[in-house]
């Protein structure tokens, strides 16, 4: 396999992990000199990209490569991968295409589930941009006959990303909104799920997401229980002070289903709720 990754961030970084003994060679793009460096050093070729020009030594390697990951958000002239690496894509036809979404493009839903055959309703302006990206990945598809795999994630955390950080740090608040919940998904299942549906190349849609939609201060409670630590004072939503990307997430209420991972990729969670994954992370702040 020769993978090449758009987007060397947090997510990719895993799914790197998870599929390097595969790999005869991998390549990565980053925006810093200075991130390109670290790439190298842990054994990526780095293409610098800032998305709106693709160099002639970025496209060469993307010509070789059998299998794409795209891990890089749309803006407001859609997605940048596409706007300059499509024809290369066409005409080397890659064995397998992912693309990284967000169960944001559901939108809201008053709590109650949604699948991948939802129809999306985004909300904030990103969603709205998701949705847009997601759709010309799937022409691109139907155009070419190429397999491109779209994962939905839910809220990201793993190591160095998660409620006993903000703990760490004296940031972690225990927010209320009634009758709000997420979904959310450790990094280390993002990358188990994205090796086990490279297996099967098909066009196809997939929530990355846990099993226990729960309300965001059952999560900090319970890391604090684990922690042994007071848990912070409940804050009405109402009254939070909260930056205009934060507010707008708890906009979006849903319950996301993780069934056609689980049935079609007969994939099972390593994390399958937060509960699990906390007692895991605890150990490392202890």
């Amino acid at each position: 396999m020769r993978l090449f990754v758009f987007g060397m961030g947090f997510s990719s970084k895993a799914i790197v992990e998870q599929v390097r003994d595969r790999c005869t060679w991998i390549g990565g793009t980053t925006r810093s000199a200075e991130k390109a460096e670290t790439l190298a050093a842990n054994g990526v070729t780095p293409f610098l990209f800032d998305g709106k020009q693709a160099s002639d030594a970025l496209l060469a390697a993307l010509a070789e490569a059998t299998h794409v990951l795209v891990s890089i958000a749309p803006d407001e002239s859609s997605d940048p991968v596409l706007n300059t690496c499509a024809e290369t894509l066409r005409a080397s036809g890659p064995d397998w295409i992912g693309y990284l979404s967000t169960v944001g493009v559901y939108g809201d839903h008053d709590g109650a589930w949604v699948n991948e055959d939802t129809p999306c309703k985004p909300v904030s302006r990103r969603s709205v941009q998701r949705v847009a990206a997601e759709a010309a990945w799937l022409e691109l598809a139907q155009e070419t006959g190429l397999p491109v795999q779209i994962f939905r994630l839910s809220g990201i955390y793993g190591p160095g990303r998660n409620t006993f950080e903000n703990f760490r740090k004296g940031t972690a608040r225990r927010l209320v909104k009634p009758g709000q919940v997420f979904n959310r998904i450790h990094v280390a299942d993002i990358a188990g799920a994205v090796e086990a549906a490279m297996a099967r190349p098909q066009t196809r849609i997939y929530n990355v997401t846990d099993d226990m939609p729960a309300p965001p201060q059952d999560v900090v409670l319970y890391a604090a229980q684990l922690l042994g630590a007071e848990p912070p004072a409940e804050i009405p939503f109402e009254t939070a002070d909260l930056t205009p990307m934060a507010r707008s997430f708890y906009g979006e209420n849903k319950r996301v289903s993780n069934a056609r991972l689980k049935e079609e990729l007969g994939y099972t969670f390593k994390y399958p709720d937060y509960t699990v994954a906390l007692q895991d992370l605890a150990r490392l702040y202890l």
